[in-house]
């Protein structure tokens, strides 16, 4: 049984993504948010707890770029 898109999601919850140690172990934790509904999880989260202005911003550049893929 394969693992559906929700299972995906739930093992990268917003916390483990943006929690990292070292802000460079943030990047691919961005880079590789699949969806828009994950990205603003990660916006919600990063809102409630940090709030830290460069990693607001790189979600607003993954949410451009997930923008221009479904086009």
């Amino acid at each position: 049984m394969g693992t559906t898109d929700d299972e995906e999601s739930n093992e990268f919850p917003p916390e483990k993504r943006l929690e990292a140690s070292n802000t460079r172990l943030i990047k691919p934790g961005i880079a590789t948010i699949p969806d828009m509904e994950t990205l603003q999880e990660c916006v919600a989260y990063e809102n409630a707890h940090q709030n830290r202005t460069q990693i607001l911003r790189r979600l607003k550049w993954k949410a451009e770029e997930l923008r221009e893929n479904k086009e």
